[in-house]
């Protein structure tokens, strides 16, 4: 398929950068920081660019980065394999309560989230329920062979995350699609094992840069050869930490339904339609003649008919999607709406009144803790979504009644 829907950066030294950006802004330091990306030397033919492009730690969010014979961790990022899930389920919009409360404080009182307070993690569980123990019995062994290498990594205390939701952008709602079903959808990762992950082999890349005498335009875009010391490794790790991500999503589903059957007295089923996709992760793949190991940091899989999720802010729509095998993006679309005001900015400049009038139609939080996340802090996701056409067909449109926030 050829597309005519992007624009296209090409400068002395870098690789083109190809961006689905009409109709929504791109910072200078996000374009700068693309073009650093498009300099490095193992780059395969182009950087594709997703409409929710913004700055981001080493890589640029919203890039698809295709490399061969080296992995940049930075690009991959710390949140490894974050993504979302989301269930149809037979319930409509009149088999819920009028009062969507009890619903929310459900969800809260199932998924452990926020952050620590004290010596006291509410992210994470006290006592690890069975779900998080079944799902841990499938990756103890591969971690096991992590530490084996890496000990320090083995600090982390990923049995009590496993099932558990996060701090920031993370979240699980009951949404609405255009014919009044319920939806169940959330967004969580690796936590705090793919953030450690990620932080230990950005580190390793850092000190190899270093040995080498290696100079880069950042230093957070330091890599991995492939053969050295550290590639397969990292590999294998990231590998596990997407598996980890995966697994985590599921149980927290599994949750969900449980804590929302118990609040509604109909039978329903939460498995009509699904879909599990990671938004920040590596894969090996092959595109235009080369198998490469591609990079999507905020960006997910659109391959011909593949289902996937693109949330907008809270309080504003989400959409199901299906790909449209778009080659020039390397199969790829959006991963959201992308922020347009860093979390600080957000904080000085949306008042609680603005965010409880944009919110107003959501059961959640409406608190000064939440307004960095509040939807005016994000660019608009119809403009989003207008941008990437050639790459994504909408299924669902979703809209959100309850959230539930890290």
């Amino acid at each position: 398929m050829e597309s005519q829907n992007y624009n296209v950066i090409n400068e002395a030294g870098a690789v083109p950068i190809k961006l689905w950006t009409h109709g929504v802004p791109l910072e200078d330091e996000a374009r700068a920081q693309l073009l650093n990306i498009a300099r490095l030397p193992f780059i395969h033919r182009w950087v594709a660019v997703m409409p929710d492009v913004h700055l981001g730690k080493g890589a640029t969010v919203g890039s698809v980065v295709p490399t061969v014979g080296a992995i940049v961790p930075a690009a991959v990022g710390v949140d490894i394999g974050c993504g979302m899930i989301a269930a149809r389920t037979t319930l409509t919009a009149s088999d819920l309560p009028d009062n969507l409360a009890g619903i929310r404080s459900a969800i809260e009182r199932a998924v452990p989230h926020g952050r620590t307070v004290g010596a006291r993690d509410k992210g994470a569980w006290s006592t690890p329920p069975q779900a998080a123990l079944d799902g841990w019995s499938s990756l103890h062994e591969d971690f096991a062979r992590i530490v084996e290498k890496h000990p320090k990594l083995g600090r982390t205390n990923n049995l009590n995350h496993l099932g558990t939701l996060g701090t920031g952008n993370h979240f699980v709602e009951v949404c609405l699609d255009e014919e009044q079903r319920v939806w169940f959808m959330l967004h969580s990762g690796s936590r705090g094992v793919g953030n450690a992950i990620g932080t230990h082999f950005i580190e390793l890349a850092k000190q190899d840069m270093r040995r080498w005498m290696i100079n880069l335009p950042d230093q957070d875009l330091a890599y991995l050869p492939e053969g050295s010391d550290h590639f397969g490794d990292y590999v294998f790790a990231v590998d596990w930490a997407q598996r980890f991500a995966r697994t985590n999503r599921v149980i927290m589903m599994r949750h969900v339904v449980e804590a929302v059957r118990k609040v509604i007295d109909k039978p329903f089923d939460a498995e009509a339609e699904a879909v599990n996709c990671h938004h920040n992760y590596v894969n090996r793949e092959h595109h235009f003649g080369k198998d490469v190991l591609l990079t999507r940091k905020g960006a997910v899989s659109a391959r011909k008919g593949e289902l996937g999720i693109i949330p907008g802010s809270m309080g504003a729509k989400s959409f199901i999607v299906r790909g449209l095998g778009n080659a020039d993006s390397f199969h790829s679309c959006s991963h959201g709406a992308g922020r347009v005001m860093s979390r600080t900015a957000a904080r000085k400049q949306i008042t609680l009144e603005e965010h409880r009038a944009a919110t107003a139609h959501v059961e959640c939080r409406k608190d000064a803790s939440v307004i960095d996340e509040s939807p005016a802090a994000y660019k608009s996701i119809d403009a989003v979504m207008a941008a990437q056409q050639d790459l994504v067909e909408i299924v669902h449109t979703l809209r959100q009644v309850v959230c539930v926030k890290g």
